[in-house]
């Protein structure tokens, strides 16, 4: 009922029960391929104190390498989604899995320093950066709109596993075996996810066709529907892919920051030692993927009330309640840096900054709805181009801000300073801006079966 990752879908789109089975199987792959995509970017921060120390490194030039990732993640994230138009999403996201394992091996020779670090960086987010808007897109072609937030969750959940299941895991092995090794650690469990996406990897019943000649989409009528002619400036230019991207990018920054200097805020800050500092990751990490998982449940709930002719239990745009929770996760983030309380840290850590990334599945499923099928692979490649700068920017300048700091506290304050501000006005864009419902119905993109805005 399947096929390789290179074959063309073979499901037939009114077996449902095999559809459904075939969609969820599809489902934790792509998870596996999120945990392996966020291990890659984990490695680099959990192994800065060691990779500083034996390459001499200032926390500067740390950044400027970690930043190196970035250097072509946004463009790649947008050309790889004008490939998902003449190339099956199967296949490019078996190339991109090969090429993280390509990137990350060279670090096991002894003599590889600082020039391979930066090299091998360049190459990683080249291939990393359309992993997202690629696995979406592919993800999209075996769930209809109204069933894609639980399944949108769960792949970007992978982030948070990945991170979790990395921070102990690679910390175990850093400390038993170098942080050399910790690079050749994810890039030989790439190889074996390449392995069974090539066994298992499969387009979805309505995934859009690929080649030069695209049909159009079809309405409930089978008649040619306008939605195929709007153009993408109208698309990128509207009040719901502006603030999705500002969102997304917002969330983006804490979690790049995050991952390149919490195990080193920990450690010279909090007085932790890298084990207790990883565990810290990890426990944080899983918190911001159940806050999506949950956030997904709730709004599948609220699609089975509409369902049903139920009332929403309440009755605000999803944008208004993702706005709300990011100025909450904005006030939490300048409280988490001006306490000198480890335990109050760990909690705001663990509760309130742990909704943050929730923007980050609203946005693509807002996005996703605004979109027609065939051009939903670019405007979510775009979405990923514009938050993806964050990737740059976060890691250099915290470095910055911190080195330049009269002490490491203080440096490390006025960075969370800066991402505080930044949280919080993308919230406020958030809660004003982000109405995929109305953008719509407005740009004549709505389609039979979407069902009304998630109201969880």
């Amino acid at each position: 009922m399947t096929s390789s990752a290179g074959s063309a879908p073979v499901v037939a789109p009114g077996a449902a029960g095999v559809v459904r089975g075939h969609a969820w199987r599809t489902t934790w792959l792509l998870l596996a391929f999120m945990l392996v995509n966020f291990a890659d970017k984990t490695v680099m921060g959990l192994a800065a104190n060691p990779v500083m120390r034996d390459l001499g490194l200032t926390r500067e030039q740390f950044g400027t390498a970690s930043s190196a990732f970035f250097a072509l993640f946004s463009l790649a994230a947008l050309a790889g989604s004008f490939l998902t138009r003449t190339v099956r999403t199967s296949v490019l996201l078996l190339g991109m899995a090969l090429l993280w394992s390509a990137a990350q091996l060279p670090m096991l020779i002894g003599a590889a320093g600082f020039g391979v670090l930066v090299a091998t960086r360049v190459l990683l987010g080249a291939a990393e950066g359309p992993a997202s808007p690629v696995a979406l897109h592919h993800l999209y072609g075996w769930f209809e709109q109204k069933d894609r937030t639980l399944p949108t969750a769960v792949l970007l959940a992978g982030a948070a596993a990945g991170v979790a299941i990395a921070a102990p895991t690679l910390g175990v092995v850093i400390d038993h075996w170098g942080w050399r090794w910790a690079f050749g650690v994810v890039g030989i469990v790439g190889l074996v996810w390449a392995a069974v996406w090539l066994r298992y990897g499969a387009e979805g019943p309505l995934a859009p066709p690929v080649g030069r000649r695209r049909a159009p989409e079809p309405s409930a009528a089978g008649a040619r529907t306008e939605a195929a002619r709007v153009p993408y400036r109208r698309l990128l230019l509207s009040g719901t892919w502006l603030a999705a991207a500002l969102g997304s990018f917002a969330a983006y920054w804490t979690l790049s920051a995050g991952l390149t200097w919490s195990a080193d805020y920990f450690q010279e800050v909090g007085g932790l030692s890298l084990r207790g500092a990883s565990l810290l990751i990890m426990l944080s990490a899983l918190t911001k993927g159940a806050a999506m998982l949950v956030h997904g449940v709730l709004v599948q709930r609220s699609v089975k009330r509409a369902a049903a002719g139920l009332p929403p239990r309440l009755p605000w745009p999803s944008g208004v309640k993702t706005g709300l929770m990011m100025i909450l996760a904005g006030a939490a983030t300048v409280w988490f840096a001006a306490t000198d309380v480890l335990w109050l840290k760990i909690v705001l850590l663990l509760g309130p900054l742990a909704v943050t990334d929730i923007i980050l599945t609203v946005a693509a499923t807002a996005v996703s709805r605004i979109s027609p099928a065939d051009r939903r692979g670019v405007t979510l490649g775009a979405l990923t181009c514009v938050f993806a700068l964050a990737g740059v920017l976060a890691p250099l300048v915290m470095g910055h801000i911190v080195d330049t700091g009269a002490t490491v506290a203080s440096g490390y304050f006025g960075a969370y300073g800066l991402m505080a501000g930044l949280v919080t006005v993308a919230g406020v864009a958030v809660t004003f801006f982000l109405r995929p419902e109305r953008d719509a119905r407005r740009l004549g993109t709505e389609r039979p079966g979407d069902g009304p805005d998630s109201r969880p």
